[in-house]
């Protein structure tokens, strides 16, 4: 007798932007934040909202609201700071993303995702790696790997490279 075989449950955490339901994979989040105090960058795109301190590392921090192409939110006490690890070219780097809310971890079956639509146009959907049902709507599922393009995570490496040398230095002196 063959065991039918089900597809791969995975754990996901919810957030909300604008009304709309996102998750990523755990396996992707290190941790969540309240809203803290985030030090602008100058000369950095909008959506780059600049760098916060995590323990002694400097995170960059990026609106996905901005970078979604929604409004600038105001901030509420369920605004959350998302720390997760974002792979790109090889190399895992920490950047933070401020969400409206955070929901819940989920867990999924695979077998209820659906590929990302295609409404025919060139639209740029490489992030979204399904969509589920969800609740009364829809769950929309990042890959938060192709959220940022190369050159945009180079340029919030190099900030933030800059930022944690400068924090170094100012730190030798202090001593």
């Amino acid at each position: 007798m063959e065991k039918e075989i089900k597809g791969i449950v995975e754990q996901y955490l919810t957030f909300v932007l604008d009304s709309e339901t996102y998750a990523v994979s755990v396996h992707k989040v290190r941790e969540v934040l309240e809203m803290v105090p985030i030090t602008r960058v100058p000369k950095m795109p909008q959506f780059m909202k600049g760098v916060l301190n995590l323990r002694g590392n400097v995170v960059p921090v990026i609106d996905l609201r901005l970078k979604f192409g929604l409004e600038e939110a105001e901030k509420t006490v369920d605004t959350s700071i998302i720390i997760l690890e974002v792979e790109i070219d090889g190399d895992m780097i920490l950047v933070g993303a401020i969400t409206d809310s955070v929901q819940e971890v989920i867990e999924l079956d695979s077998d209820t995702i659906e590929p990302a639509p295609t409404i025919g146009v060139e639209i740029n959907n490489n992030f979204i790696d399904g969509m589920c049902q969800y609740k009364e709507g829809f769950l929309i599922l990042l890959n938060i790997d192709s959220v940022l393009s190369v050159e945009e995570v180079n340029i919030l490496s190099a900030k933030s490279e800059m930022l944690s040398a400068a924090a170094e230095n100012d730190n030798k002196e202090t001593k």
